[in-house]
């Protein structure tokens, strides 16, 4: 009876260590990616600025890049983000409150290997985006 009280005790006291620890696989992939932190971007319509969005970004690394070097290199990406917005809207231009996926990713992924190196960054992922205010998009001429 006793060895019986004892083997689960010692059974319960290590399961909780052995559920959080995540699989050999699971560790492997983590830790790939580079999230930047949150960025205003400006929202332009008609030559005048309307609103923002504020993005979360998340830049995605080939398996042998070094994560830990490239998270260090977070304020190079983000003023890089911050840069491309300015330079030109990213917004559609029917829509004032959110961000051209499309066009971000695409013109986050030339910067980003401008300051990471060619084949680092693997992707651009959009992983939300909020505006600062609701504003009405503009009519449609037609």
């Amino acid at each position: 009876m006793r060895r019986l009280v004892l083997a689960l005790a010692l059974a319960a006291a290590t399961a909780p260590a052995q559920a959080s620890s995540p699989p050999k696989q699971e560790k492997a992939q983590a830790g790939q990616y580079v999230d930047l932190s949150p960025v205003g971007l400006p929202i332009v319509g008609d030559g005048r600025l309307v609103n923002y969005a504020f993005v979360y970004v998340r830049l995605n690394l080939a398996p042998s890049a070094d994560a830990a070097k490239l998270r260090a290199k977070e304020p190079f990406f983000r003023d890089a983000l911050v840069r491309l917005g300015h330079r030109t809207p990213l917004n559609p231009p029917d829509d004032y409150s959110r961000i051209d996926e499309a066009r971000l990713k695409s013109a986050l992924l030339r910067e980003a290997a401008a300051i990471a190196g060619p084949g680092v960054i693997t992707s651009v992922v959009v992983t939300s985006q909020a505006p600062q205010h609701q504003v009405a998009s503009p009519r449609r001429k037609g």
